[in-house]
């Protein structure tokens, strides 16, 4: 199947949007895991989104620097991010490719700039540079992503009940008219 170029969703956010918390819980984004990652993310121009991982000691691995799989994770939810919000067609990471390029230090920032590639049928194709403590860094970090478009009944079927109850309600109380981004 030939692929075709990512056209953000009408009612995609505007450039300059910042984007909040999908779920409150989200290891990502969330602000109540106390151990997570709680990346912030804005909508760019095009088809980029800019998010932000300040790297604490709870993220390192060896002493003093990041962990690679948590560096993985902020991309994969990055990424994730920059599907959801800017297709808003709930997908899910099929392949998550990662490049380590130089050590990301406790204390630093990495600046992941996010694009959305192409599709072809339920495939996005992303990919993300991070740079280290500024938007003009050098890049630590590099990666590529296959999403799989989904149903909800994906959520419904393998999630956990409980959780989507939470979610549903943190919607309802944030108001929000949207119900697809399970996994932004």
């Amino acid at each position: 199947m030939p692929v075709e170029p990512a056209v953000p969703h009408p009612k995609a956010p505007a450039p300059g949007t910042e984007l909040g918390v999908h779920f409150a819980e989200c290891f990502g984004c969330g602000d109540e895991a106390d151990a997570g990652l709680h990346l912030r993310s804005t909508v760019g121009e095009g088809q980029v989104v800019h998010s932000r991982f300040i790297v604490t000691a709870a993220h390192q691995g060896a002493p003093g620097l990041a962990h690679g799989g948590l560096l993985a994770c902020a991309f994969d939810e990055a990424l994730g991010s920059t599907v959801g919000n800017l297709l808003h067609r709930p997908a899910v990471t099929g392949k998550l490719e990662t490049d380590f390029r130089r050590p990301v230090p406790v204390g630093s920032t990495l600046f992941i700039a996010a694009r959305l590639d192409g599709i072809a049928g339920r495939k996005i194709y992303v990919s993300a540079d991070g740079r280290l403590d500024a938007e003009d860094g050098p890049i630590a970090v590099s990666a590529r992503a296959l999403f799989v478009i989904v149903g909800f009944e994906h959520f419904s079927t393998h999630g956990d009940p409980e959780a989507l109850e939470k979610l549903a309600a943190q919607h309802a109380k944030n108001k929000r008219e949207r119900d697809w981004d399970i996994n932004p």
